[in-house]
């Protein structure tokens, strides 16, 4: 073991520009937390696996935190950076007086399949039925809300059960054990249920119904307080989006999807293909979309009526890298189009 004194020696061999310039490029350490374990989730996933967020000078602790409020939570306490979860989670938290921000959404759109257990044929089927959800006011319960709704189905006076249970894996397997009825899945999970001839009453992303989905999010004061880190960050994240849209790359993103979704390589092509039917290549954060979840948070909390959803929104620096032509030299390299 080396003393005091042999460290003290190694030290003053280095050239002290060499020991500047390292304290200049030691990377920061930022801890990530995302709330849903889906396709979408494959561009974090990319910058932390093929060392995109040390690139940029991010050490990233990436971490799976079940459920938006836990999310939300983390944050308000400064135990999380940034996080990674649906816009349902930032209009719920500034009721609260808790100051997050969105800075980009990579869905603004609903992109679930509506599932059935065998025997329920059509949408109508479903009332006074149990309907399976991550969370009540929570992103998927939202899109089952919406999807209903266009099918015609008011959750309220149609008496739609809504039982939480989990994430997808678990609403997965609780439509096999006939714990529910009902419930929305990304396609990498519904295509596999489909096969076990469960019914698909409604392909959603068809419907084109605007929702903030799933969404970067961060406390206004730590944005304020790094805004070089954030900038790389963003960075970060767009070149993670970059890679697994671009063509060169399908074959490491779909076995990059296999192993973080626990699937077979033919369910993780299914899930590239949900992954590009849902995500943005320029992700802005669609107002039409919060408005929507606005109108249907506060039905539950009259307080939700007071927010000026435009103002949870702090997109400056995605606006930036985009005029600057950051993003499209990023898409350019990686063959997007």
């Amino acid at each position: 073991m080396l003393n005091f004194r042999a460290v003290l020696l190694i030290l003053s061999a280095i050239p002290s520009g060499a020991v500047a310039a390292y304290a200049a490029v030691a990377p920061n350490k930022m801890t990530i937390a995302y709330a849903s374990i889906g396709p979408r989730s494959a561009p974090l996933w990319a910058a932390e696996e093929y060392g995109i967020f040390r690139k940029h000078g991010i050490e990233p602790q990436v971490i799976f935190v079940r459920g938006a409020p836990t999310l939300v939570a983390a944050l308000t306490s400064g135990d999380m950076d940034i996080g990674y979860t649906g816009g349902t989670a930032v209009l719920g938290a500034s009721t609260a007086g808790i100051d997050l921000k969105i800075l980009a959404v990579l869905t603004n759109r609903v992109t679930y399949d509506l599932v059935a257990r065998p025997g329920i044929k059509s949408a109508e089927d479903l009332r006074g039925k149990r309907f399976g959800v991550t969370s009540i006011g929570g992103t998927l319960w939202m899109g089952g809300v919406l999807g209903l709704e266009k099918l015609g189905i008011d959750s309220s006076r149609d008496d739609i059960r809504f039982l939480v249970l989990g994430d997808q894996v678990v609403l997965s397997q609780a439509l096999e054990d006939n714990r529910i009825d009902a419930t929305v899945l990304d396609m990498v999970f519904s295509k596999r249920l489909a096969q076990k001839g469960f019914p698909i009453l409604a392909e959603l992303h068809k419907t084109n119904l605007p929702i903030t989905s799933t969404s970067i999010v961060a406390r206004q004061a730590y944005i304020q307080k790094n805004p070089q880190l954030m900038e790389n960050f963003m960075k970060a994240v767009m070149e993670g989006i970059a890679f697994v849209l671009g063509p060169p790359n399908k074959a490491a993103t779909i076995k990059l999807l296999q192993r973080r979704l626990h699937v077979s390589e033919r369910e993780a092509e299914e899930g590239f293909v949900d992954m590009l039917i849902g995500m943005d290549k320029k992700p802005f954060p669609s107002m039409e979309g919060l408005r929507n979840i606005q109108r249907l948070m506060k039905q539950r909390n009259p307080k939700m009526a007071n927010i000026k959803v435009d103002d949870l929104v702090d997109d400056q620096i995605l606006r930036r890298l985009d005029e600057s032509g950051y993003i499209d030299k990023l898409f350019a390299a990686h063959g997007v189009k």
